[in-house]
């Protein structure tokens, strides 16, 4: 009897996950279907568009033409990328600190960082939009990375924080009495015992960069415009172009969707042990 429930549960258990999955992947299916429609097809009710039509790639050819997607691939790709090392040059120091020389007031600092992700975007709009516009970084890739790695910096630190406390402090002090300089033990003790936690911390960070859309849009235009502001110029005040509109999305989400479905053991990993324990 007692198997029977256990079967049960197992049987319950599956089909639960299993549809919740299929919940979360729907958007991304339905973005897909209406990429490969023309804007006829796309408007259509939902049987008709999935059962009812035929497919073409006439809205990838039309995005492509019509915009230089190369140029904002390589811009998501400067700034995810730049944005993720540069924080990473912040955050091991800060949270190697915290992690093994702590105060009396690392918990309340560390909290304080996670309470800023809280903090609404639009509320400092307007004063590093002012920033920006004085310092001429506006539309820039540099201007953009920084930017990114400021508001992604706090999960970095806490994730770093948390992976460097399963590290045995007497390691370091081994090396230390080895005559080890603080950068040795850093770069050369710490950071490879440590290369699951920044590998996973990497992953993550690249994947809210790449994902970011309120300040790409709001401080860039077009030189430093990555593929979330690519998405963004496929709506116009008649309307949404659905079609084109899907096919942008696709272009610009397949990259980061391979890559996560690549390294999902290792952001998985590092999300679970990481951020968690």
């Amino acid at each position: 009897m007692a198997r029977a429930v256990s079967r049960r549960t197992r049987l319950t258990n599956t089909a639960v996950a299993g549809a919740l999955g299929f919940l979360m992947f729907f958007p991304i299916l339905w973005i897909l279907v209406l990429a490969f429609k023309t804007e006829e097809d796309a408007i259509r009710a939902p049987l008709e568009v999935l059962f009812g039509s035929g497919w073409t790639m006439e809205s990838f050819t039309t995005v492509q033409e019509r915009s230089d997607y190369f140029k904002h691939f390589s811009n998501s790709v400067v700034i995810s990328l730049g944005s993720t090392l540069l924080g990473l040059l912040v955050a091991v120091p800060a949270a190697w600190s915290m992690a093994f020389v702590p105060s009396k007031h690392t918990r309340n600092v560390l909290m304080w960082m996670l309470s800023t992700k809280m903090l609404p975007p639009v509320g400092v709009l307007v004063p590093i939009y002012l920033i920006f516009r004085d310092l001429d970084l506006l539309d820039s890739r540099f201007g953009l990375t920084v930017v990114l790695m400021l508001i992604n910096l706090p999960i970095i630190i806490w994730m770093l924080y948390t992976y460097f406390r399963e590290i045995p402090g007497e390691i370091l002090e081994a090396a230390r009495m080895d005559g080890a300089t603080l950068r040795e033990e850093i770069l050369y003790v710490l950071t490879p015992m440590a290369i699951p936690g920044i590998a996973s911390t990497v992953l993550l960070n690249i994947i809210l960069a790449w994902n970011e859309a309120f300040w790409t849009i709001n401080l860039t235009a077009s030189n430093a415009a990555p593929l979330t502001q690519f998405i963004t110029s496929y709506s116009s005040p008649e309307g949404l172009f659905y079609a084109k509109l899907s096919a942008a999305s696709v272009m610009a989400i397949a990259p980061i969707l391979i890559m996560g479905w690549f390294s999902q053991k290792q952001l998985v990993r590092g999300l679970t042990f990481g951020a968690v324990k």
